[in-house]
């Protein structure tokens, strides 16, 4: 069964309102003198129209709120210079036109978009502003003081009204671009998933079967390789489910994950001696893992995730661009700063055959954003820097430097939701 929202009610019992105060609007005119009952419905007219337009959802079809206000302006317009019946009859439709008027000048200051909202806002405002002058200059004694304070009296609400629309279309505007800055963040962490994760899996895929296509493989090494691969494969896959399920459930992910969103947001610096482990065991290089007992515990579950991070791309960077490196270390050490203590995170390698174009290849690859400039930033966003550079006599270093926070909290893994697959 179809449920519906109050305010889709809303929206639906506008069009029935909408003829019923243009039909009330237009009664009384079966009521005035036979004779004046043309002259009536001039001013009933146009009163029922300003009270349907401030009444009706816009867009309807293709008449736009800009089209529907601008046309009642006109028409109110019009009417005030060319109306030439009884002031008897102007004044009684006067408070019915003016007051959809007023209700529709705030509507359109808030909600005409564009360049189209000064002009149409304008316009309604002045058809409100002038819509009593249909009486007072046609009022016999009326003269320039009664116009004047009719002027006056009209001005006053059109002002506040408009003003409330101003205000609330800025609301409405912060609200966008909240929404568009929240959409833009979902799409950065996106981006550093597939990069951080899903890239790390790949590439390493990539090296596995440029490795089984050695000559000398015998089947022990042959169902090694495979079973490296499917773990491999499964984790990515792991890691794609995870951004998936947040861009489509972001407040289960939220429970799932205590407030933080996205696959990379699982693993901090306790989860490094098992990914060292994995790269160590899918190729030829070397690497060990240096971690500080206490370094887990004194960053908060973003930065740590961010260490996570910066070792993920240093790891990744070396089968990528460093294939002839013999060694890589990880080393996670709390050290004093000039601020205070810091936890310093670092990912060097021997540099081996590779460490001449390697640099080179490296800087380009974090130029697009997902790489180290992103990183960098990731990074800053929590206090930190992140340096990259070659290291004496050969080899490269990518080290990072995050300020420990005032109150240590535990970052021990998580397996909540979907995480990497063991």
């Amino acid at each position: 069964m179809r449920t519906e929202t109050p305010a889709s009610l809303a929206v639906r019992l506008r069009r029935p309102l909408s003829v019923g105060a243009a039909l009330g609007v237009l009664a009384p005119v079966a009521l005035a003198h036979p004779g004046e009952r043309a002259a009536a419905l001039l001013p009933a007219s146009a009163a029922a129209l300003a009270s349907a337009a401030a009444v009706l959802p816009w867009p309807s079809r293709r008449v736009t709120l800009a089209g529907a206000a601008g046309g009642v302006a006109a028409v109110s317009l019009l009417l005030d210079v060319g109306y030439q019946g009884p002031y008897r009859l102007a004044a009684f439709w006067l408070s019915f036109e003016w007051l959809a008027l007023v209700a529709l000048l705030g509507r359109s200051v808030r909600r005409v978009p564009g360049r189209w909202a000064g002009p149409v806002g304008a316009a309604v405002g002045l058809a409100a502003l002038l819509v009593p002058l249909r009486f007072t200059l046609r009022v016999p004694g009326g003269g320039a003081t009664g116009s004047l304070i009719a002027l006056l009296l009209s001005l006053l609400p059109a002002l506040g009204v408009a003003g409330a629309g101003l205000y609330l279309r800025a609301l409405d505007a912060r609200r966008e671009r909240a929404v568009a800055g929240a959409r833009r963040e979902q799409r950065l962490e996106v981006a550093r998933g597939l990069h951080d994760f899903v890239a790390h899996e790949i590439t390493g895929i990539v090296l596995e079967a440029q490795a089984g296509r050695l000559p000398g493989q015998d089947a022990v090494e042959t169902a090694a390789l495979l079973r490296r691969l499917e773990e491999a494969g499964l984790r990515a896959l792991d890691s794609m489910d995870a951004m998936v399920g947040a861009l489509r459930d972001p407040q289960a992910d939220e429970a799932a994950d205590g407030g933080a969103v996205g696959a990379t947001r699982l693993h901090g610096p306790a989860d490094l001696p098992e990914l060292v482990g994995r790269f160590a065991g899918t190729g030829a290089v070397r690497a060990t893992v240096e971690l500080a007992p206490e370094a887990s515990g004194l960053l908060s579950r973003e930065a740590g995730a961010a260490a996570y991070a910066v070792v993920l791309e240093g790891l990744t960077n070396v089968r990528r661009h460093a294939p002839g490196a013999a060694g890589v270390v990880v080393r996670v050490a709390v050290v004093a700063g000039p601020d205070g203590r810091v936890v310093e995170v670092s990912v060097t390698d021997d540099g081996g055959r590779g460490r001449g174009p390697r640099g080179l290849r490296l800087r380009r690859a974090g130029s697009g954003g997902t790489g180290l400039a992103g990183l960098a930033e990731r990074v800053a966003a929590h206090g930190g820097t992140l340096e990259a550079g070659p290291q004496r006599p050969s080899g490269w270093r990518l080290r990072c430097a995050l300020p420990v926070r005032q109150e240590p909290c535990s970052d021990a893994p998580q397996r909540a939701g979907r995480g990497v697959r063991d």
